[in-house]
């Protein structure tokens, strides 16, 4: 669903209204320690798939095959590897 720029401003208004009238002392925060773990663990698979795509980049650069390369990613014979 696309915003039109009024209903954005509109909306960032209502966000500056609860804001400005949220009490720190009285407010109720969630433990995000769970959103937290999502998120690390979701960096670390993004860390891991550039350096995989580093790795097949310095493989190809050195002239080994994609079946070189496949065995090594553990691809079970007769299925290509899906690297972006």
């Amino acid at each position: 669903m696309r915003h039109t720029d009024d209903d954005l401003d509109r909306a960032a208004a209502r966000l500056e209204v609860l804001a400005d009238n949220l009490d720190p002392d009285t407010a109720a925060v969630e433990a995000t320690d769970d959103l937290q773990q999502v998120a690390a663990a979701s960096e670390a698979v993004r860390d891991d798939e550039a350096r995989l795509q580093e790795a097949v980049s310095r493989a190809r650069a050195h002239d080994r095959s994609w079946n070189q390369i496949a065995v090594a990613l553990g691809v079970p014979p007769g299925r290509p590897p899906t690297v972006r």
